[in-house]
């Protein structure tokens, strides 16, 4: 599989995941049966930028965690993942969860959305996506976030 990442950092670099352990998670949740090739763009940004994306594209006035443009899906899949570090920061720490943990989850979560998995369409849609962060998650070494004793 072919891939073309592009990480973005619109906020302080050294507060953020390393492109190199971005472009590992991007990989690990690349569907290779599906995916020859990807051309994905990881924008890292503060919380005016999120709030203002998230207002723009998904009329919901707040700073969110990630957000999946996906452009195209099936064997070319392209799009753009935004991660708002300070939203992802304080989820990490009120959820007692690593920050590199948390990073990993939402570009895993992110990438899936960018080929087309959904989790707010139905109950069964979210389960399965759960289903499928857990066992890239697992092969990358982080624990089940969705755990009973996760909070």
């Amino acid at each position: 599989m072919r891939l073309n990442l592009s990480v973005q950092y619109a906020c302080p670099r050294e507060a953020c995941p390393q492109r190199e352990d971005v472009k590992r998670w991007v990989r690990a949740a690349l569907d290779p049966d599906v995916v020859e090739r990807a051309d994905i763009a990881v924008r890292f940004v503060d919380d005016d930028e999120a709030r203002v994306l998230n207002l723009e594209y998904r009329q919901r006035d707040y700073a969110t965690n990630v957000l999946s443009f996906p452009y195209s899906q099936g064997a070319h899949l392209s799009g753009d993942l935004v991660v708002c570090q300070p939203v992802l920061a304080r989820e990490a720490l009120s959820q007692r969860k690593s920050f590199a943990d948390h990073a990993t989850h939402l570009i895993v979560h992110g990438v899936l959305h960018l080929q087309g998995w959904d989790h707010e369409t139905s109950e069964q849609d979210a389960e399965a996506m759960e289903d499928e962060e857990r066992i890239i998650l697992s092969a990358l070494g982080v624990a089940d976030p969705y755990a009973a004793d996760a909070v």
